[in-house]
């Protein structure tokens, strides 16, 4: 069950960030596209890099169904330009260092860490579909095949829009 108050078929909240290079990227803009929207808690720690680097693996693929991929967090888009570089990515990073797009997206709550509670990112994914819809929702991401799991999921959904 997911704690997220977004939900499946509900249109995805638009937002414009800037990517690792300054670039201004707005949802509403990508209309027409399948959006792959993955929010992650920080670049350079284990858990993220895998999710980036599977997500840059699988990029072509993306791309062959008409998807891109966005990942989002709270980093700055000089550690976005750094992560890319140092681990040579091949995908978008949105910076939302102010968490507006995290809230907007409800992946910015309490967490439980070693007996401690604090606020933070959830690792939260989102597929959208071309008309801006919520089509599938991922919430407390686990990273292995993560990214193999949005791609056939994905593919699934349109296979189903086309029968």
């Amino acid at each position: 069950m997911s704690e997220n108050s977004l939900s499946v078929g509900q249109q995805a909240p638009l937002f414009c960030l800037p990517d690792q290079d300054g670039k201004e990227i707005c949802l509403q803009d990508l209309k027409g596209k399948w959006v792959v929207l993955y929010f992650y808690p920080r670049d350079n720690t284990p858990g993220c890099t895998k999710e980036a680097q599977d997500f840059t693996s699988l990029r072509a693929e993306f791309e062959a169904e008409g998807a891109v991929v966005l990942g989002v967090s709270r980093n700055s888009m000089e550690s976005h330009q750094k992560f890319i570089e140092k681990k040579e990515l091949a995908i978008t990073l949105l910076s939302d260092t102010e968490i507006v797009v995290h809230k907007l997206y409800d992946v910015w709550r309490l967490k439980k860490f070693m007996g401690r509670e604090s606020m933070g990112t959830v690792r939260t994914s989102f597929l959208i579909d071309p008309g801006g819809s919520i089509v599938n929702m991922w919430d407390s991401v686990r990273t292995k095949d993560h990214a193999q799991s949005v791609l056939e999921r994905l593919r699934s959904m349109k296979n189903e829009t086309t029968q």
